[in-house]
């Protein structure tokens, strides 16, 4: 019935950086849509507020404190969400952000990039933002036979963005690891996609988009120009992408794609 097609009443959802701005939106998203969702960050006070903000409008959810970029600590999560609800058979990878000391600009020339500063990017935004989850809590899923895994990229992991090139990178290798993994897992039932978000001020680039007052800054204004629909995403508007990636009956037939939600951004030429 196509009035199922958005009902995630049976599954158990795992939102690995459900403490950000963008993650706690998709983990609201999920439990609205009937979900039991695990929130997984390593923020208790955000993690909190979001569990109460989701039991708040009915639906079920628990925290757990987790360093994403920590085999160990992945593992521990799992056993927690297992014991509290069951194997997860929704998992979405939204930890990550940029690294401010790894950008490229006239100020800071990519020759003087340092290793450490890359590798933290990448240990950020691949390591625990795809990479661990996804054998940890995507193992189980095989183990099952049952799953989607939803990770999170970028519109710059399509074009490299100016001032962002380890950040480009990692998020190129997340949809690299994203195709990898569908066609791996898809004998096992478990679907492997993402979602790449535009232009949505969160934590990570609020500087570079907004002056002290208020204002936008000249590259907020730059990215405005290049995206059809002149405007900012706002967190919610991600809810209908990872509900239908997360939905079994929605998205049965889709693994290794990347759904854009960017305004129109990538579309965009002259």
């Amino acid at each position: 019935m196509a009035s199922n097609l958005f009902d995630l009443s049976d599954e158990v959802a795992v939102v690995v950086g459900g403490t950000g701005v963008l993650g706690g939106a998709m983990a609201v998203a999920l439990a609205s849509a009937g979900a039991r969702v695990v929130v997984s960050g390593r923020s208790a006070e955000r993690g909190a507020q979001r569990v109460h903000e989701i039991e708040a409008a009915g639906g079920a959810a628990v925290f757990v404190e987790t360093d994403a970029t920590d085999k160990e600590s992945v593992l521990d999560m799992l056993e927690i969400a297992t014991d509290t609800y069951g194997i997860p058979s929704v998992l979405v990878n939204a930890a990550g952000g940029n690294n401010p000391n790894v950008t490229a600009s006239p100020e800071h020339p990519f020759s003087e990039i340092s290793s450490e500063d890359w590798a933290a990017n990448f240990e950020l935004n691949v390591i625990g933002g795809a990479l661990i989850p996804c054998q940890v809590i995507g193992a189980a899923m095989v183990e099952v036979g049952k799953g989607s895994i939803i990770n999170i990229a970028s519109t710059s992991a399509h074009l490299p963005l100016s001032r962002v090139v380890s950040y480009s990178a990692a998020k190129a290798a997340v949809l690299n690891l994203t195709q990898f993994l569908a066609r791996e897992w898809a004998a096992a039932n478990v679907r492997v996609n993402s979602i790449s978000p535009g232009f949505f001020p969160a934590e990570q680039n609020l500087r570079l988009l907004f002056n002290p007052d208020g204002s936008t800054t000249p590259r907020a204004a730059a990215i405005l120009g290049h995206t059809p629909m002149a405007r900012f995403g706002e967190p919610d508007e991600l809810a209908g992408a990872v509900v239908f990636l997360a939905s079994p009956q929605a998205s049965s037939f889709i693994t290794g794609a990347d759904l854009r939600v960017d305004g129109g951004f990538l579309s965009q030429t002259i």
